[in-house]
């Protein structure tokens, strides 16, 4: 960039003297080279023919990013600021005034109304000097949080450690600049937006009924918790400076998952979703109905149903626990099976169970004290 300064100075038509070259941390850090997602100029020059066939919104596009890589070697902006207190009946207000003594890289690019608005330069004034003043008061109502566009989205996911009460988490999330990174945050939006759990309409965001069900479910679920994100990360970064170990990382991330699958089902059987979707039209799906299997053998009052990977307990809002494994040892259960377990206690011989040694064998399957037991002493099939 430092030897194509004076090119991109022919591109946009706007010389100005250098102010200098050294690289300031503030644009160029090479310790905290990690990701790369900066958008400048690349060392090819475009001819004023190339820039002829853009369209206007591709060339002023094109010329923004010149001018904000230029903006690195320019003067800095200078302004004066003025505060000034004012006494009303012992009441003081403030005001403050700005004036502009050497645009520097600003002069790169334009101002508009509302910036000029803001930047209006005080009247000469004298200390002491007597004022009038009118005073009223304003009466109105207060305005519901404006809904998010999808660039508030992404800062919203930058700064999200700002809801962390846990200090030495919330430094980390400022660090690595909260969920995801500018390479990805767009990204991950998308995927949010392709999967029906949010829609943009006029660059206003609203969240679906499918995604306000997502949010209930997982409510108060690590999955839900920006903390381990600060926790993944905190880690990354020991493996970065070689005080971490990547197979532990991969470990920890492998219990992890193995934990959510084992709670996550029982968690979300208890959680109470108050938003029913309407059945998909294009897959021609209808709502599902847990299939009744037998009266519950622990609680007496509910009864045992088939959920899409286990067998639990109606009742268990009520806090009945008794739930029977979809897959043991490597074996489905079948309805009949659970049934049997249910009603007698224990199930027939039953073909196909897997052992840690990978050897198959045969077994009945027996309840006790609610936990499934195997049962060799039934006679075995001729």
């Amino acid at each position: 960039m430092r030897d194509q300064v004076n090119a991109y100075q022919q591109l946009i038509q706007h010389p100005f003297p250098i102010a200098s070259l050294t690289p300031k941390k503030r644009y160029v850090d090479s310790s905290k080279v990690a990701e790369h997602y900066a958008i400048i100029p690349t060392k090819k020059i475009p001819t004023e023919a190339a820039l002829a066939k853009l369209s206007g919104i591709e060339r002023n596009l094109y010329e923004e990013v010149v001018r904000t890589t230029l903006a690195m070697f320019h003067s800095d902006y200078l302004y004066t600021e003025t505060k000034v207190t004012t006494n009303v009946n012992g009441l003081p207000f403030f005001t403050v005034g700005k004036t502009e003594r050497d645009l520097g890289w600003k002069a790169l690019f334009g101002t508009s109304k509302e910036e000029k608005k803001e930047e209006q330069a005080l009247p000469p004034l004298q200390l002491n000097e007597p004022v009038t003043s009118e005073i009223a008061i304003k009466e109105g109502k207060t305005q519901p949080p404006k809904p998010y566009t999808e660039g508030q989205l992404i800062a919203m996911m930058k700064t999200c450690g700002k809801l962390i009460e846990d200090k030495e988490e919330t430094e980390i999330l400022k660090e690595v600049e909260g969920l995801g990174t500018e390479a990805t945050r767009s990204n991950i939006i998308e995927t949010i937006k392709k999967h029906g759990y949010i829609s943009v309409s006029k660059n206003v965001v609203s969240i679906t009924d499918k995604g306000r069900v997502l949010c209930q479910a997982i409510e108060g679920n690590l999955l839900a918790s920006p903390s381990m994100t600060a926790k993944w990360e905190s880690y990354l970064r020991k493996i970065g400076t070689g005080e971490g170990s990547a197979q532990h990382f991969l470990d920890s991330i492998a219990k992890f998952i193995q934990k959510l699958l084992n709670e996550v089902p029982e968690q979300l059987e208890e959680q109470t979703v108050t938003i029913t979707l309407p059945a998909s039209a294009k897959r021609g799906r209808t709502s599902y109905t847990p299939q009744e299997i037998a009266p519950c053998p622990t609680c007496k009052q509910g009864m045992i149903v088939a959920r899409k990977s286990f067998y639990g307990c109606s009742n268990y809002k009520n806090g009945c626990k008794q739930t029977f494994p979809g897959l043991f040892l490597k074996k489905k259960l079948t309805p009949s099976q659970v049934k049997l377990l249910c009603t007698k206690g224990k199930t027939n011989v039953i073909k196909g169970f897997t052992a840690q040694n990978g050897n198959t064998f045969n077994a009945a399957l027996a309840l006790i004290d609610g936990k499934l037991s195997l049962d060799f002493t039934s006679k075995k099939e001729k």
